[in-house]
């Protein structure tokens, strides 16, 4: 077995095993995927169902009750319903990725017993799915579009080039998180909290502008903000995305990355010994 001196900890050992493992990501991937809806009468169909129903919901509470209204559109509900559902396709890539970052490795235990296994797909894998969930998410998005604007813009064909970097990011805390959760079984209970948190603090149901400007920049603080933002601009008003920030996103995105994949392959080495 590979010494934590030995074991390689770059972010090039790292792409270089998930180049020679992309087949077995790819079967891993599909077994999530289709085990989360084996045994429900639905099936897949939930993966539509769901998404929808909250959006709607999260639309009747804002929009009819509360009174909100986006300031870039003509206010109606179904605007409205396409803008939250929108910025909720991006969160539940965070909200999915995180939740289960904890017991991702605790999970698999099995794997871990085996020397050969290469465990540092195991927090790729939980990003791909939830990705997964998202393309449905997104297509949602695109044909409510269609359906009531009448178009889709042809800046949508750049959304992949928003959501890599944000998939980077979100890959970074799933490593950390990960190998943290071995040790630390109560984190569990304080990703739920953060997931929360990140839900109210980023303008998914409200526009940036209706920050006050004291807290904004706070705001700006927030990884998912940025993405959001960037996603309603390609998507929904058919503005091209800013490549300045998001080449300074991926840049930290990256650094995160080798970072926490740093952290995972130093605590590694320890995961059979706790489980």
């Amino acid at each position: 077995m590979l010494t934590i001196s030995q074991r390689p900890a770059s972010l090039i050992a790292l792409f270089r095993s998930l180049h020679g493992h992309g087949n077995l990501i790819r079967r891993l991937c599909s077994r999530e995927f289709s085990q989360r809806f084996r045994g429900s009468m639905l099936g897949m169909a939930w993966a539509i169902i769901m998404p929808v129903f909250t959006a709607a919901i999260y639309t009747f509470v804002f929009s009819t009750v509360f009174k909100a209204r986006w300031t870039e559109t003509t206010g109606g509900p179904f605007d409205f319903a396409i803008i939250v559902l929108t910025g909720m396709v991006v969160h539940g890539v965070f909200a999915e990725s995180i939740a289960r970052a904890p017991s991702t490795v605790i999970g698999n235990a099995n794997y871990v017993k085996k020397v050969v296994f290469p465990l540092e797909i195991l927090p790729v894998v939980v990003v791909l799915s939830s990705l997964i969930n998202a393309c449905i998410g997104s297509a949602i998005v695109l044909t409510m579009n269609l359906v009531f604007k009448g178009m889709i813009f042809p800046t949508a064909l750049l959304l992949p080039l928003v959501i890599g970097p944000y998939a980077i990011v979100v890959a970074a805390l799933v490593f950390v998180l990960a190998a943290v959760g071995v040790y630390l079984r109560d984190l569990s209970q304080l990703v739920s909290v953060l997931i929360t948190i990140t839900l109210f603090l980023t303008p998914i149901f409200f526009p940036i502008e209706a920050v006050p400007e004291e807290f904004r920049s706070a705001m700006w603080l927030n990884p998912l903000t940025f993405i959001v933002q960037q996603v309603r601009d390609v998507v929904i008003f058919g503005r091209l995305p800013d490549f300045i920030g998001l080449s300074v996103y991926s840049l930290a995105g990256l650094s995160a990355l080798a970072f926490s994949f740093w952290i995972f392959q130093r605590l590694r080495n320890g995961f059979a010994d706790v489980l």
